[in-house]
């Protein structure tokens, strides 16, 4: 289904530092993400447990849809929502910057 480019623009996209990440206890796929963006902190709960582990996000600058309503996931407050690509083999890639940009930064 299309949007239009009007709709589209509404998406506020944001680059955020994961700060720390710890699995979401009594799952086997769900991280909770402490991540920077500009002068807040936002935690973010996504499926890619299974993919990645707290040490290899940790310090990486993610993209982030930051204008989603908060949701509860599990019991744990999400506060947006992380950008992933799905491979032809399944798996799950985070998109992460190719440079250093400043948290908080819109992406456009």
């Amino acid at each position: 289904m299309a949007i239009s480019y009007d709709e589209f623009r509404k998406t506020d996209l944001r680059v955020a530092l994961v700060e720390a990440a710890e699995p979401v206890p009594g799952t086997d796929k769900l991280l909770k993400l402490s991540l920077k963006v500009g002068g807040e902190t936002r935690q973010v709960v996504s499926g890619i447990a299974d993919q990645y582990t707290p040490e290899q996000l940790k310090g990486r600058k993610i993209v982030l849809v930051a204008n989603l309503e908060p949701r509860t996931v599990r019991g744990v407050e999400s506060q947006g929502m992380l950008l992933t690509a799905e491979g032809h083999d399944g798996k799950l890639a985070v998109l992460v910057l190719d440079r250093d940009v400043e948290d908080g930064s819109e992406i456009r």
